[in-house]
């Protein structure tokens, strides 16, 4: 409902914060923000409209619902990857090296997902209950670069999609093992109680147990390029 004024005339909801006027680019980068210090469990309109210096229902014309602001954060993820794979320098093998390309791309992701870890299972989560054609244009944007690299490379529409799906399979599961939760007290300096491996049972988990300190260890760009290598195969 429209809110009293001092003169008693009713006024909407403004959509100019403490910083100017709002947009969906600011809306999203601020979002991700409030994602980024407080996680997804953090974030609410009342939440975002506080930090815009904007009442909560200001935000629905850029965001109708909470799920459109989980697309949201998606977005802004996929623009800041662009963002970044145009200030990246090319492949040192040529921009016909479509391989050199797709690392390239995962390389990029993965910069941005440690930049933002609280959205990657977003990129996940939303790819199951979003249908692709109401994906916002910067999340369709980098399937179609992925599929744009395949074609050129000569690729039949059956060996395109295949590589298309490894390609996004391996990509989605390394970001999501390489940044699992693993510290159960993140202050804690020995690894093992750091890790809380005295609440595993070992009878029953040996194995895990056994290996779980080598598990916490990330297997960096290293092991994401090695496996894409490996699913791309060679000529």
């Amino acid at each position: 409902m429209p809110k009293e004024s001092g003169d008693g005339r009713g006024r909407r909801a403004g959509d100019r914060g403490r910083d100017g006027r709002l947009s969906r680019e600011r809306v999203l980068a601020t979002a991700l923000e409030v994602v980024d210090r407080h996680g997804l469990s953090g974030l609410s309109m009342r939440k975002l409209g506080a930090e815009l210096g904007v009442e909560a229902m200001a935000l629905y014309r850029y965001a109708p619902s909470k799920d459109a602001l989980l697309d949201g954060l998606v977005e802004a993820f996929c623009q800041e990857l662009h963002q970044d794979l145009e200030r990246a320098p090319a492949p040192e093998s040529g921009p016909a090296d479509w391989r050199g390309e797709l690392r390239s791309v995962a390389l990029a992701t993965y910069r941005v997902a440690l930049r933002h870890p609280q959205v990657v299972p977003l990129l996940a989560t939303r790819l199951l209950s979003t249908p692709m054609a109401r994906r916002p244009l910067p999340v369709l944007r980098v399937d179609e670069r992925v599929l744009a690299l395949l074609h050129g490379a000569g690729r039949d529409e059956r060996e395109v999609v295949e590589a298309h799906r490894c390609f996004t399979a391996w990509l989605l599961g390394y970001l999501l093992v390489e940044l699992r939760a693993m510290d159960d007290d993140p202050d804690e300096p020995d690894p093992a109680f750091r890790l809380g491996l005295h609440r595993v049972p070992t009878a029953e988990l040996p194995r895990l147990r056994a290996t779980a300190v080598a598990m916490a260890g990330r297997g960096g760009p290293e092991g994401l390029v090695a496996g894409l290598d490996a699913l791309l195969g060679r000529d």
